[in-house]
């Protein structure tokens, strides 16, 4: 399956916005799954007790996760992602605001696979953005695990 998508997981509508303009330079906007706050992510990417996952996670090349979110913070996100024997493979970016030394060592330590403070200066965000995309999307290689191995 090829893997063009990219979760963002954002609850500013600003840096949503921003993160989607960069980001569609390299893969069709229909590709980015924008998500409000930690418990829409964990709804859509692992499911809830009442329903499935909303997004198809073989189809998930990179999650950019923000740490601080509404509800459940990123951190408790990466928490439960590589908690679930079915996502526990999808790279995850942490991506925050602030640089908190604690925070960097926490995402580390959870299992985040990069760490982005994002910049002020929007042309810098671009840049950085644009990277991370090219990279995740055409440099990354991810195995490939067949959906009846991920019962979990």
């Amino acid at each position: 399956m090829d893997r063009r998508s990219i979760v963002l997981v954002e609850d500013n509508p600003d840096d949503q916005f921003l993160a989607v303009r960069a980001l569609s330079r390299l893969v069709d906007k229909s590709a980015i799954h924008v998500l409000n706050d930690g418990q829409e992510a964990l709804d859509c990417l692992l499911g809830s007790p009442l329903t499935l996952p909303s997004i198809d996670l073989d189809s998930i090349a990179v999650i950019l996760l923000d740490i601080k979110l509404p509800k459940i913070n990123g951190l408790e996100v990466l928490r439960a992602l590589r908690s679930s024997p079915r996502a526990q493979w999808i790279p995850v970016v942490m991506v925050t605001s602030t640089d908190e030394p604690h925070e960097l060592v926490d995402a580390y330590r959870l299992g985040a696979n990069s760490y982005l403070v994002k910049p002020i200066d929007y042309g810098e965000f671009k840049a950085r953005m644009e990277v991370l995309a090219n990279y995740w999307l055409n440099v990354n290689s991810i195995p490939l695990v067949e959906s009846g191995e991920r019962n979990g």
